[in-house]
């Protein structure tokens, strides 16, 4: 059993796919630094805002101060042009991995399960041979040079990808989805330049193509007969979640696993037909394979388990949204609320509301009148500044919030101090009320 595992996993094939996708990678990288500051996304959530939303643990990071952001961001522009042309690619990558996990947990407010994956993929990289051929380092030291690597990284980056499908299949079959109520209110907020979205038809187009092909890609993507499909319906899919919803580098991001579904001798034949390529099928078992095997089965392991956990806690994490990060829950829900913050001072009794544009950006407050980590944690917020003031307070939250287009129905207990309450990212909070359900009035279709 050991040495059948070894001579598949450990197998050596012709590394152009990995090659391929570093090269790409590094260059969706770059633009995603470059993008952000020339999008004005730098501006507007580190620079302009009084304080960002952190993820709940991670308070003490802050933005860099003044204009310090916009030369951060340069630089992670530079490290991944590093990656692309495989130039000090290991510190190039760590850098950007470590950089990239900063700006993801320092703010959480344009949070979505593409950053999540973005930041992942940089660990991986950090730990595989991309870098040992079509690389400035190799031809500086032609000693590390490769063109193989192992079979085992396609099953892992497969792998991979299977989990993130996958899960995003199970997350569609929910009553909303099932039914067509989202893809019809996400297509009514495309505006007026999408008026082909607007009909019933596209709607359910959009249902069924949306749930098949997150069921079926990965399938249909390894078994020969059925690639080129698949390659078809992953350009169309994929372009069009960029040209509507306008999601950044992601769907080229997406496109660029596609290497790793097609033969070695077409990748090397299609795109790297200039480097030497490997055939000799060695078997090299690395002296530290159990540490390997390890470490990525338990990554795996976790990729599978982590999604659960809302499985675990109480209520729908459609209403809750407890449980709803890092789980591959892309594209099923739009929330909209409104909410009120009410600081009474302990001692005195006086109540006052609080005026939420006199502290946050417009997009920061639609998230805190909505989503009830930010109500938390902006209720801890207050608590803090009236604490410097030499005043103790209790924040109480009427916040009403509505899923997918439906009228708004009461979120939150106002009669229970917010501030004074603990986040558990496994537990369900007593003082966000149970879900209205389903059963509803829908938005009608144009």
């Amino acid at each position: 059993m050991r040495a059948t595992l070894n001579s598949w996993l450990f197998k050596q094939v012709d590394n152009s796919a990995l090659v391929a996708f570093r090269i790409i990678f590094g260059l969706l990288l770059a633009c995603e630094a470059f993008g952000s500051i020339a999008t004005g996304m730098v501006r507007r959530q580190f620079i302009e805002p009084e304080f960002t939303f952190t993820f709940i643990g991670f308070e003490f990071l802050e933005p860099l101060p003044g204009n310090w952001m916009y030369v951060f961001y340069s630089v992670m522009g530079v490290a991944g042009l590093m990656v692309m042309v495989g130039y000090k690619y290991r510190i190039a990558i760590t850098y950007y991995a470590i950089t990239w996990t900063y700006v993801y947990l320092l703010q959480k407010s344009s949070y979505n399960n593409h950053c999540y994956l973005l930041m992942l993929l940089n660990y991986i990289m950090i730990f595989l041979p991309a870098h040992r051929s079509v690389s400035v380092d190799s031809t500086i030291d032609p000693s590390i040079k490769r063109e193989h690597m192992s079979r085992g990284i396609y099953v892992f980056i497969i792998g991979l990808i299977w989990i993130v499908y996958a899960y995003a299949t199970v997350a569609k079959f929910y009553p909303d989805w099932l039914d067509g109520s989202f893809p019809r209110y996400l297509m009514s907020t495309r505006g007026k330049n999408w008026d082909i979205l607007q009909y019933e038809w596209a709607h359910e187009a959009i249902k069924y193509f949306g749930l098949t092909f997150d069921l079926l890609i990965v399938p249909f993507l390894l078994w020969k007969r059925t690639r080129w499909i698949a390659v078809a319906a992953s350009i169309f899919f994929h372009l069009f979640n960029s040209v509507v919803f306008k999601i950044g580098i992601f769907p080229y991001m997406a496109l660029s696993f596609l290497f790793f579904f097609f033969s070695v001798q077409k990748v090397h034949q299609w795109f790297l037909w200039k480097k030497p390529f490997y055939d000799k099928g060695e078997i090299i078992v690395p002296k530290y394979r159990n540490v390997i095997l390890a470490a990525g089965s338990i990554f795996l392991v976790v990729m599978l388990l982590l999604p659960l956990r809302h499985w675990t806690i109480k209520d729908d994490v459609f209403w809750t949204e407890e449980g709803h990060r890092l789980s591959w829950r892309m594209m099923l829900r739009s929330r909209t609320g409104r909410a009120t913050f009410i600081v009474q001072n302990k001692d005195t009794g006086d109540r006052s509301i609080v005026n939420l544009s006199n502290y946050l950006s417009s997009k920061q407050e639609r998230s805190v009148q909505s989503k009830p980590d930010f109500m938390w944690q902006f209720a801890q917020k207050l608590k803090q500044e009236y604490k410097a003031k030499g005043e103790d307070i209790a924040v109480y939250i009427d916040a009403q919030v509505g899923i997918n287009g439906r009228r708004p129905s009461q979120f939150t207990d106002p009669t229970v101090d917010i501030a004074a309450t603990e986040w558990d990212q496994f537990k369900h909070h007593e003082w966000i009320l149970p879900s209205p359900g389903y059963d509803r009035p829908k938005p009608p279709s144009k």
